[in-house]
């Protein structure tokens, strides 16, 4: 009995371990646009109403690159445990204003400190449990 609980520990250990790295290979590979944004009190609509914030995770730089719907976007950041994730102070950019939109994004993004996928492979950035991001996958132009 005790042989086939070690298995069974055993096979449950790689399993969880094997999905663990499939989880962060997800964020890689696609451009990811915004579709939800939690704080504000502006609808969505009217925060980004021209161009909504879009992130791309190069695996090779550990960089997050895009928009953050108004201005370019570029950020180191670094994957934990159980699926944290933190992001460095984003890198020079042009400085056209756009309205609230851009300020939302960069003070929200500083707050995240977790990742997930929902069951629709949508990319939820979290503090702590709780949603304040959500991504939607997208296709690039190339």
């Amino acid at each position: 009995m005790k042989k086939l609980s070690f298995v069974f520990a055993v096979i449950l250990l790689i399993t969880v371990s094997c999905a663990k790295k499939d989880t962060a290979e997800q964020l890689y590979g696609t451009a990811w646009e915004l579709e939800y944004i939690s704080g504000p009190r502006i609808a969505f609509e009217g925060l980004f109403p021209d161009k909504k914030p879009q992130l791309t995770f190069d695996k090779e730089t550990k960089k997050a690159t895009g928009n953050n719907g108004c201005n370019g976007y570029a950020a180191e950041f670094t994957l934990g445990e159980e699926n944290a994730i933190s992001f460095g102070e984003p890198g020079p950019t042009t400085m056209m204003y756009c309205g609230q939109g851009e300020q939302e994004f960069l003070k929200t993004i500083k707050k995240i400190n977790k990742y997930s996928f929902d069951i629709e492979g949508k990319l939820n950035l979290l503090m702590d449990d709780v949603t304040m991001m959500r991504f939607k996958k997208v296709t690039t132009e190339e």
